[in-house]
C-alpha cells in the first residue's frame, strides 16, 4: 500500500501507563483546541489498538493535528499532550503550503506541470487543458467544481491503462479500479484484486503516479512489503527511490488543493 509518506508529519510521544478511565476514547473524535502562538486548532483523536505510543501527525488535509491513542490512554491525557508539545506543532502548522482553491487565476499543477486556471463563460466545452492552462466553460464561479471533477476523470484516465497494462506484465487481472480522495495512503490493493488511487496523484509529475500504479499492482502478485514484493516494482518499474523521495517532500502539498469553501 503506497502511504502519503510521509503526506503527514509524524511525532511519537511516549505514553504514560495505562489506567482504564471512563474518559478512555472508543470512536474518532473531531474537537478543537486553544493552544499558544496557534489559537483555534482542529484536532481529530484516533482510538488505536494496535498503537503502544501517542503520536501526533500533523494532517494537511484539514490544517489540524491528529492523535493517535493508544487503548487505556484517557482523552484528557492525549489532550494534554497537545499542550505539552504546542512548540513543535506550531512550528509544523507554520510550515504547511497555503492553500489553492480551484477558482480562476489560481495555478494547479497537472501532472506536475503548472497549469493557470481561466474561464470562458460563453464556451460549451466543459473543461480541457491546452498549453498550460486549464479552461473553464461557464460561470467562475462554478469552475472550482468543475476543475475538481475534471481533475477525477483524468486521474482515472491516467492511472486505468497504465494500471491494466502492468497487470498484463505479470499475468494478473484487477477486479475494479476506484479513484477516491484518501488522506492516509496514495493507493491501496485488496486481496479480491481491487485497486484504489488518490485522485490527486494527477497533480504530481507523471512519473510518480506511474510508480504508485505499478506499486499497486506489484500488490496483486504480493499483499506485503516483502523483499519479493519489490523485486515486482522493480522489474515492472524499475528503481523508484526517486519518485519515492518526491512523494514524502512533496506529497503532503498535494492535499492543499481543493475547491474551497
Amino acid at each position: 500500500m503506497a502511504r502519503p509518506a510521509k503526506t503527514r508529519k509524524n511525532f511519537e510521544i511516549s505514553a504514560p501507563n495505562r489506567i482504564i478511565s471512563p474518559d478512555m476514547l472508543r470512536h474518532i473524535e473531531e474537537t478543537e483546541i486553544d493552544l499558544p502562538r496557534i489559537g483555534p486548532l482542529p484536532v481529530r483523536l484516533r482510538p488505536s489498538a494496535r498503537a503502544t505510543r501517542l503520536k501526533l501527525r500533523i494532517d494537511p488535509a484539514f490544517d489540524g493535528v491528529e492523535v493517535i491513542v493508544p487503548d487505556g490512554i484517557s482523552r484528557k491525557v492525549a489532550l494534554s499532550m497537545l499542550s505539552q508539545h504546542s512548540d513543535w506543532i506550531a512550528a509544523h502548522i507554520s510550515r504547511l503550503p497555503d492553500r489553492v482553491h480551484f477558482v480562476p487565476g489560481a495555478w494547479v499543477p497537472f501532472l506536475g506541470q503548472d497549469h493557470a486556471i481561466r474561464t470562458v463563460p460563453d464556451a460549451k466545452r466543459g473543461v480541457w487543458a491546452d498549453s498550460g492552462v486549464i479552461w473553464v466553460s461557464g460561470q467562475p464561479e462554478h469552475s472550482g467544481r468543475r476543475v475538481a471533477d475534471w481533475l477525477k476523470k483524468q486521474a482515472k484516465l491516467e492511472i486505468a491503462p497504465r494500471a491494466h497494462a502492468y497487470a498484463g506484465r505479470i499475468g494478473k487481472k484487477i477486479s475494479r479500479i476506484s479513484i477516491k480522495d484518501t488522506k492516509s495512503r496514495w493507493g491501496s490493493c485488496s486481496s479480491g484484486g481491487n485497486l484504489a488511487f488518490s485522485w490527486r496523484l494527477v497533480l504530481a509529475p507523471e512519473d510518480v503516479l506511474d510508480y504508485v500504479v505499478a506499486h499497486e499492482v506489484a500488490h496483486l502478485a504480493e499483499l506485503n512489503h516483502s523483499p519479493r514484493f519489490w523485486k515486482v516494482v522493480d522489474d515492472l518499474y524499475g528503481p523508484s527511490t526517486k519518485q519515492q523521495f518526491w512523494l514524502k517532500k512533496h506529497g503532503a502539498s498535494l492535499h492543499r488543493y481543493g475547491v474551497g469553501s
